[in-house]
């Protein structure tokens, strides 16, 4: 056997192993030494190849391909630096629980440590970030090595995609001539194989169900929180169990609970505001809290969490992972969320009735609150153009949101509604990179899709617009620029005025329209609220990308947000003074 048919075969029938397992998608980015992996993927019948340029960028599209189609999707790359510029995407897949598989190519054993050109150090590139590592063996004919490459393969796809979801590196030395053979098809005749399937979901025992209904039903006053979730059932069960026990649920946006076409009045969307009022952390401290999902964004719940620490806290994760940062935990229950919140309903609970009449007047006050003080005002602010995006979202469509202000400003004004709106994020590692990237392959599966992002978070991803352009992908960006990093006007660091803009501030003073045109994007810029709903309804009958810039100011729109929460406390202070 020849050393192309040799390659051919080995390559082959690792890609043929990745598809039956359920791979459907790979993001490649443009390499030598990857040239046997990148040819036969793109060779393949079932996979559909996507060519970014920007390995950064790459391993951010990839992981907002997989957010959206919750499976595996493979990206590529050659050897050297390339591998290390996945390292962000790596980070974040790992911590909000994405399943990627991460193809790097590599120089042979006897090329490294050499001086070799592209050659670094792969093996275990990526550390702890991901759920498995292999070096993969370099290729050789024969039936066992199809085999053993095959299982590698699947092994995977199922531990990417497992209990609990995340990124896997595998590491293929390779060495030279790198072309393969395309013809005869490589795939025509494949092996047949069985993928390893892993238990998706935990039962949770009768035994654990009966304890917590004990404790339900002995308490007085409780509440369910839920973070960070995406389960299609998941609202469902959780808003059958917040009946059954009388709980207001406090849904953070990417909890996909605050979007539903049977909304229920039990979810609680101004809790961040109704926080920071001392009063409210009083009247409305509960006798027990049962978490679902990642950490919500909102700092005032933190703190207020804080304030419990007595209080029973149940944290429920059907990953089996531990997301306690503040050490609250009284329980923590491993098991489908779902099926957990299920078998909960199933018991008869006494209700405290003024307990969920509180939240909810307290709940309508706040926003009725904040939506008296936006429209006191005709300025470009940037909490008032988070609440007029959320007002103009058309029924069914998605939303990407960015990290810092953007996401914060969600939390205050983004209300419960019947429109079935889906809301993604990065918020893993939290971090500003990648977000343009993670968007535009979320936009892939679902339309219209909106980015809501700020300056300094799309200026560190503009180059992820290409693959946008390149494939043809429809986006409407609405870009929030106050020429700087709002979100450390609100830090304490502000406080001392002293190197502040030069070190937190960074106001960069770029012209976006530029980028606009250097992708081929349509771009209008908001000077009025007329401007952005006109600019809205034009983006969503428009193809390919559509940006749409709020210039805003940085000091007023701070000194906005501190009166608007101020509003919001003297009036709750006031109703609970009334009640007393």
């Amino acid at each position: 056997m020849s050393w192309q048919d040799t390659l051919t075969e080995y390559i082959a029938a690792f890609i043929d192993g990745l598809a039956k397992s359920g791979v459907r998608e790979v993001v490649i980015s443009p390499g030598s030494r990857s040239t046997p992996l990148a040819m036969l993927l793109a060779d393949h019948p079932s996979i559909r190849e996507y060519i970014n340029i920007d390995e950064r960028s790459a391993g951010f599209f990839a992981l907002g391909l997989a957010k959206a189609s919750k499976r595996p999707v493979a990206v590529l790359c050659t050897s050297g630096t390339a591998a290390a510029n996945y390292y962000p995407a790596v980070v974040e897949a790992n911590l909000s629980r994405v399943p990627l598989i991460v193809l790097t190519a590599d120089r042979p054993p006897e090329l490294r440590d050499v001086g070799a050109p592209q050659a670094i150090d792969q093996l275990n590139l990526y550390g702890n970030h991901v759920r498995w590592f292999r070096e993969m063996a370099l290729p050789e004919g024969g039936d066992n090595a199809k085999k053993y490459v095959r299982s590698q393969a699947t092994r995977a796809v199922s531990i990417a995609g497992g209990l609990m979801p995340g990124p896997v590196h595998l590491n293929f030395p390779l060495r030279e001539p790198l072309v393969p053979r395309l013809e005869p098809a490589p795939y025509e005749q494949s092996d047949p194989l069985h993928p390893i399937v892993l238990k998706q979901h935990l039962d949770v025992s009768e035994e654990t169900i009966n304890a917590v209904a004990d404790l339900c039903m002995q308490a007085k006053k409780g509440l369910i929180v839920c973070g960070v979730i995406d389960d299609k059932d998941f609202s469902a069960a959780v808003l059958q169990l917040a009946e059954s026990l009388g709980y207001p649920v406090l849904a953070d946006p990417l909890s996909q609970l605050r979007s539903l076409s049977d909304a229920s009045d039990l979810i609680m969307d101004s809790y961040d505001a109704i926080l920071r009022s001392e009063a409210a952390k009083t009247e409305l401290a509960p006798d027990v809290v049962i978490h679902f999902g990642g950490m919500p964004v909102s700092k005032p719940l933190a703190l207020f969490f804080k304030r419990l620490a007595k209080v029973n806290h149940i944290f429920v994760d059907g990953n089996g992972g531990w997301r306690d940062p503040h050490y609250l935990s009284s329980e923590m229950i491993y098991g489908s969320e779902t099926i957990f919140c299920k078998k909960l309903s199933q018991f008869p609970y006494p209700k405290n009735q003024a307990w969920i009449n509180n939240w909810k007047r307290v709940n309508a006050l706040a926003k009725n609150t904040i939506r008296s003080h936006i429209s006191m005002s005709d300025e470009l602010d940037e909490g008032k153009a988070v609440s007029k995006f959320c007002e103009l979202l058309p029924p069914e469509c998605a939303v990407f949101i960015g990290n810092s202000m953007p996401i914060r400003d969600m939390d205050t004004f983004f209300h419960a509604n019947n429109k079935n709106i889906r809301l993604f994020g990065n918020r893993g590692a939290n971090g500003i990179d990648g977000i343009v990237s993670s968007a535009i392959g979320v936009a892939v599966h679902y339309h219209p899709l909106f980015l809501l992002i700020g300056d300094l978070s799309f200026f560190h991803d503009a180059n992820g617009l290409l693959a946008a352009k390149q494939h043809k992908i429809n986006m409407n960006i609405i870009l929030l620029n106050n020429d700087g990093g709002g979100i450390f006007s609100h830090l304490q660091q502000a406080e001392n005025g002293t190197h502040f803009e030069l070190l937190f501030g960074t106001p960069t003073g770029l012209n976006f329209k530029h980028a606009a045109a250097l992708y081929g994007a349509q771009y209008s810029k908001v000077f009025s609220w007329e401007d952005l709903e006109a600019s809205m309804l034009d983006a969503v009958q428009n193809e390919g990308i559509n940006i749409i810039e709020i210039p805003t100011d940085r000091n007023k729109n701070l000194q906005n947000h501190r009166s608007l929460w101020q509003n919001v406390s003297q009036e709750i202070n006031q109703f609970f003074q009334g009640e007393t």
